[in-house]
């Protein structure tokens, strides 16, 4: 197999866990209030945008890590295709 269609493959795969995980925090991020001014009456529905904001923190250093990767990836691919038009001029 063929460099080009593997780097693809490898950065399409890092993209689609980009998006996977963006979805499930966005999906667990649904229910979560912006602000919210409760008094003791209200504890539970504190407990429940405590428990909504803590899923979602744990969620956050996955999303930030395929940012990078795809990032990354993305430049892997800018700088492979401007390498290749050099090469090709030579």
């Amino acid at each position: 197999m063929t460099f080009v269609p593997v780097m693809w493959s490898v950065w399409g795969v890092l993209l689609l866990v980009l998006a996977v995980l963006s979805l499930y925090k966005s999906s667990l991020a649904r229910d979560e209030e912006g602000q919210i001014f409760l008094d003791d009456a209200f504890a539970h529905e504190r407990a429940a945008q405590e428990a909504i904001v803590a899923r979602v923190q744990k969620v956050e250093p996955a999303v930030r890590l395929a940012l990078w990767l795809v990032g990354a990836a993305t430049l892997f691919v800018i700088v492979y295709y401007i390498w290749d038009i050099i090469a090709q001029f030579q």
